[in-house]
C-alpha cells in the first residue's frame, strides 16, 4: 500500500515528520517497508535555459543546443526533440545521470560528429507520462537550477507499508489515518459525507439477482465535462505509480486509494436499459478496460444491461460502457460484493486490480452510501458545468448485517499479553479506533466498527489495545533454566522417526522428502483400494490426484531420476505417512527405502565387493532400524507374505504374531516394467506404529559391556532337510536347544546336487556356545550337540549328516 505524506495529511491533522509517522506506523502493526523521497531520485534534474538551438550540420532532425545550467555552466547538447528552441526553459540531465525511463546512465557522446554533454529530458524519460513527442517545457518564471521534483510536486515522501490480509480497512489512506489518530499521532480530519440532494429521478434503474452482491447504489449525473484531471489529482496518482487517464476515471482511483471505496462510472449514454447484477452462466465474454477479453466460466458476479455483460462486480469494468473524453452523462456505481466470490473470480480469470484487492479483503459495508456522496461531490467539483444535474440515488438490496457484540473483561488483557494497562486507557483506545463500549456488571460489551470485519473475539480486542499502546511496551521476560520444561516433549512416534532416520543415514542412505500423493494408476500398483475418499478433488497436477498408499513409488521414481543423471548406485529413504482410508486409523507412519545398483564399486579383489544388491541388503537395513528403535530384531520371525508388488520369491515380511513390523525384498519385475524402470530394485517398509515399545529397565544400572570370563566355543553341524525347509526354522530350532549356553547360530553353507538325494538340501550352520560358570567337558559338549540335533530333527525333520 503506497501513499504520499501530503495525501495522508488530507485525512490526518498532524505536526509529526515523515520519519516519526513511519516509526508510529510500524509500532502499531502497519509495517513500513520504505519511505522513499523522490526528490533525492530526481535531484540531478534541474531547470536549464536554452541559449541557442541550431540545426545539426549533418542531420536534419537534430539540433545543437547551448544550454545554460546552474551547476555546470553552459554545455552543448545534441537534441532531437521538435520543440527544442532558443529561449525556452527545460529540464537538464548532466552526464553521469541515470535516466529511469530509458534505463541508461548518460555518458559524454559524439553524435554525427558533434559532441553532446547530457540531455534535455521528456516526460516519458522521467516516467511522468507516456508523452515523448518533445522535451519538458517549464514556465519562464522558473529560475535556472530549480529542482524538477519541486516543479512536478515530486518532493513529497512516499510511504510503502506492508498490510496483513486481515487489515483490509487500511487499504485506504483514511483507515491508516484513523489508526494513527488513535495512536496519538494527530487528529482525524472530518469529511463531508452528507447526502447530495437529487433534482430528478434516475432514468437508469438497478436490480440484483445474485446473493454475492447484497447492496447496490447508483446515481445518474448529467451535463458533466470530462477531460484531464487537475494537476493536484494527477500528482497524487503519479506519486503512487498510477497513470492519470481522465477526470472521471481519476476520481474513482482517488476514492479507491484514499477512502478504500472502489467505484465505477458508466457512460450513461452507452448503457442499454437498466443495470442488472447477475451471475454468469458460462461462455459469456467481456472486453475489459484492462485491454483484455475474458470468457466467463460460470458463477462470476456480472454487471449487465440489455446488451449483455458490461463488467465484473468488484473487479473490472467493460469497454462498451467506459467513459471517454466526450462523455457528458454518467451513472455512478457504489456496491458491496462478497469477498470470497470476488477472490475466486479474480483467481479463475487471472485478473489483478485495485478493486479486487480491496473487495476480496472486505471493505466497509456501511460506507457504500457515504462513499457515493463523496464521489458525487468530487464529480461536481472537477467535472461540473453550469448545466450539471444530480439524480436521486437508486438502491437495490441493503447493506449486509455487520453488527456484533463481544463480552470483554479488561483484566483479560494482562492475562493474555502480560501488559498492565488501566481499564480507562483500554476503553479510550477502543473508542478511538471506532469501537462502541458499554459496561454492565463489570463486563464490557464491545461492538466493533463496520470497517473491522476481522475482529471476532476477545483476543482480537486485546491485540488492538496492545498494538496501539505499543508492542515495545510488552515487558521482557527472560527464560531461565528454572522455567524450562523438565519432562520430555518428544512423543514415542517422533522418537522412533528420529532414531530410524539416524540408523538409515548411518548405513549410507540419503533421505528424501516427496509428495504425499501420486497418480491413481501408480497407486493401484502399490495396493491402493481406489477409495474415493483418498482421491483429491483439486490436485496440484492431474498426475498427482490420489493420496499415496506407499512411499515406495515416489522413491523408485527418485532412483530413476538419479540413474538418468549417471548415479546408478542409489540408496534412498523417506519417513512419512501413507494412507489406506480416510478414517482415523487409515494413516500410518512408515520408514521406507530403496536400493539400486551394487553394494560397492568395482574392485580387483572380485565380485564379493562389486555385487548386485538383493533382498538381504533391505533386510539388513530393517534390522539396523529395529535395533536403533529398541525393538526386538534377533527373534523376529520372517514369513513369505509380502505384498504383491514385491518379487514373490525374493521378499518377505517380519511379524510378531498378527502384527506386521516390516516388508522387504526386490520389487516385482512387472511393477518395474509398468513404471518404465530399467534396473532391479530392492526395498523395505517399516511400520513404525507397529513396533513394540522397548522394555523398561528396572533395578540397579548394569555395566555397558559385560565380558564373559570363559572363552566361547564354536561347533559346526550339517543337516539334510527337505528343499522347502526355511533356513530360519533351522536356526530357531538350533538356538532353542539351550537358551542359556547357545548365544548365536549362523548358516554358512547350503548345498544340493551330487551326493544329496533329489528334493533334499544340505544346510550347514555354526553354533556358538558360551560357558557360564565353568568350562564344559567333552561329555557335556557331546550331550549339547545331541540335544541340538534332536531339536532340529523334531522341529524341521532335519537329519544330521555323517
Amino acid at each position: 500500500m503506497k501513499f504520499t505524506f501530503s495525501w495522508l495529511k488530507q485525512h490526518l491533522n498532524t505536526d509529526k515528520t515523515a520519519a516519526e509517522i513511519g516509526e508510529i506506523l510500524t509500532s502499531i502493526g502497519l509495517e513500513v517497508e520504505e519511505i522513499k523521497d523522490p526528490a533525492a531520485t530526481f535531484a540531478p534534474f534541474k531547470v536549464a535555459y536554452v541559449e541557442s538551438a541550431e540545426k545539426h550540420p549533418d542531420a536534419d532532425k537534430l539540433r545543437v543546443c547551448k544550454v545554460k545550467t546552474a551547476d555546470h555552466g553552459t554545455v552543448q547538447v545534441v537534441c532531437g526533440a521538435p520543440n527544442a528552441r532558443t529561449g525556452m526553459k527545460g529540464v537538464f540531465a548532466p552526464s553521469g545521470t541515470y535516466i529511469p525511463g530509458l534505463d541508461v546512465t548518460l555518458k559524454k557522446a559524439n553524435i554525427r560528429g558533434v559532441e553532446s554533454n547530457g540531455m534535455l529530458v521528456s516526460e516519458r524519460e522521467m516516467c511522468l507520462s507516456d508523452d515523448h513527442d518533445g522535451i519538458i517545457e517549464v514556465d519562464e518564471s522558473c529560475e535556472i537550477g530549480t529542482p524538477m521534483a519541486q516543479i512536478f510536486g515530486l518532493d513529497d515522501p512516499v510511504f510503502d507499508i506492508s498490510l496483513t490480509p486481515n487489515r483490509g480497512d487500511c487499504a485506504g489512506i483514511r483507515g491508516i489515518a484513523r489508526d494513527l489518530a488513535a495512536a496519538g499521532a494527530g487528529t482525524l480530519t472530518p469529511q463531508d459525507e452528507s447526502p447530495v440532494k437529487g433534482t430528478f429521478k434516475s432514468p437508469v434503474g438497478v436490480s440484483i439477482n445474485n446473493p454475492d452482491c447484497p447492496h447496490f447504489l447508483g446515481r445518474y449525473i448529467r451535463g458533466v465535462k470530462n477531460g484531464p484531471s487537475p494537476d493536484w489529482l494527477q500528482k497524487q496518482l503519479k506519486s503512487v505509480g498510477l497513470r492519470p487517464i481522465s477526470a472521471l476515471v481519476d476520481i474513482t482511483n482517488y476514492m479507491t486509494l484514499g477512502q478504500n471505496r472502489p467505484l465505477h462510472v458508466f457512460d450513461a449514454d452507452r448503457l442499454k436499459g437498466n443495470i442488472k447484477v447477475g451471475a454468469a452462466k458460462g461462455g459469456e465474454t467481456l472486453e475489459a478496460l484492462n485491454d483484455k477479453t475474458y470468457t466467463l466460466g460460470g458463477g462470476e458476479v456480472t454487471i449487465e444491461d440489455d446488451s449483455g455483460v458490461i463488467g465484473l462486480g468488484g473487479i473490472v469494468g467493460g469497454v462498451s460502457t467506459g467513459c471517454e473524453d466526450d462523455t457528458v452523462n454518467v451513472f455512478v456505481e457504489a456496491a458491496y460484493f462478497n469477498p470470497m466470490r470476488t477472490s475466486r473470480t479474480g483467481r479463475d480469470l487471472g485478473i489483478e486490480s485495485d478493486a479486487r484487492y480491496r473487495f476480496e479483503r472486505g471493505i466497509d459495508p456501511a460506507f457504500t452510501a457515504p462513499g457515493l456522496e463523496i464521489a458525487t461531490r468530487l464529480i461536481l467539483e472537477l467535472c461540473g458545468t453550469g448545466k450539471t444535474e444530480v439524480s436521486e440515488v437508486v438502491e437495490a438490496g441493503a447493506a449486509p448485517a455487520w453488527k456484533r457484540s463481544i463480552d470483554f473483561d479488561p483484566a483479560y488483557t494482562q492475562q493474555l499479553s502480560g501488559m498492565d494497562i488501566a481499564e480507562k486507557e483500554q476503553v479510550e483506545i477502543l473508542s478511538a479506533l471506532g469501537f462502541e463500549c458499554s459496561k454492565k456488571a463489570g463486563i464490557y460489551s464491545i461492538t466493533p466498527p463496520s470497517w473491522r470485519a476481522d475482529i471476532e473475539g476477545r483476543a482480537d480486542l486485546v491485540e488492538e489495545i496492545v498494538r496501539i499502546s505499543g508492542f515495545d511496551n510488552i515487558p521482557a521476560f527472560s527464560v531461565t533454566a528454572g522455567a524450562l520444561s523438565v519432562t520430555g516433549a518428544e512423543t514415542q512416534m517422533t522418537a522412533r522417526a528420529r532414531k530410524a532416520r539416524a540408523a538409515l543415514a548411518a548405513r549410507g542412505m540419503q533421505e528424501c522428502v516427496t509428495w504425499s500423493f501420486m497418480g491413481k494408476e501408480t497407486a493401484a500398483l502399490f495396493g491402493s483400494n481406489d477409495n474415493a475418499a483418498l482421491s483429491l478433488s483439486n490436485p496440484i497436477s492431474s498426475e498427482l490426484d490420489q493420496m499415496r498408499p506407499s512411499i515406495l513409488p515416489n522413491l523408485i521414481e527418485a532412483a530413476q531420476r538419479n540413474a538418468d543423471r549417471g548415479f546408478a548406485d542409489t540408496a534412498l529413504f523417506e519417513i512419512g505417512p501413507v494412507f489406506a482410508s480416510s478414517k482415523m486409523d487409515g494413516q500410518q507412519i512408515v520408514a521406507a527405502g530403496v536400493r539400486a545398483g551394487h553394494a560397492g564399486p568395482r574392485h580387483w579383489s572380485g565380485e564379493s565387493v562389486h555385487r548386485a544388491l538383493d533382498a538381504f541388503d533391505a533386510k539388513a537395513d530393517i534390522y539396523a532400524l529395529l535395533e536403533a528403535c529398541g525393538a526386538p530384531s534377533d527373534n523376529v520371525p520372517a514369513s513369505r507374505d509380502a505384498p504383491a508388488y514385491y518379487h514373490p520369491g525374493r521378499s518377505g515380511a517380519l511379524r510378531l504374531g498378527p502384527n506386521i513390523l516390516a516388508y522387504f525384498g526386490e520389487i516385482h519385475p512387472a511393477i518395474l516394467e509398468e513404471m518404465d524402470i530399467k534396473f532391479p530394485l530392492c526395498a523395505f517398509e517399516v511400520f513404525l506404529g507397529n513396533l513394540p515399545a522397548p522394555r523398561k529397565k528396572s533395578g540397579t544400572a548394569k555395566p555397558m559391556v559385560k565380558l564373559a570370563a570363559l572363552q566361547p566355543i564354536s561347533r559346526d553341524f550339517a543337516f539334510l532337510v527337505d528343499e522347502k525347509t526355511e533356513a530360519e526354522s533351522l536356526l530357531r530350532a538350533a538356538k532353542a536347544a539351550d537358551k542359556t549356553l547357545i548365544t548365536d547360530a549362523a548358516i554358512f553353507d547350503v548345498y544340493s546336487g551330487k551326493g544329496v538325494e533329489p528334493g533334499k538340501k544340505s544346510v550347514a550352520l555354526s553354533v556358538q556356545i558360551q560357558p557360564q560358570e565353568q568350562s564344559l567337558t567333552d561329555k557335556e559338549l557331546e550331550a549339547l550337540a545331541q540335544k541340538i540335533a534332536d531339536n532340529v530333527a523334531g522341529k524341521t525333520g532335519g537329519v544330521l549328516r555323517g
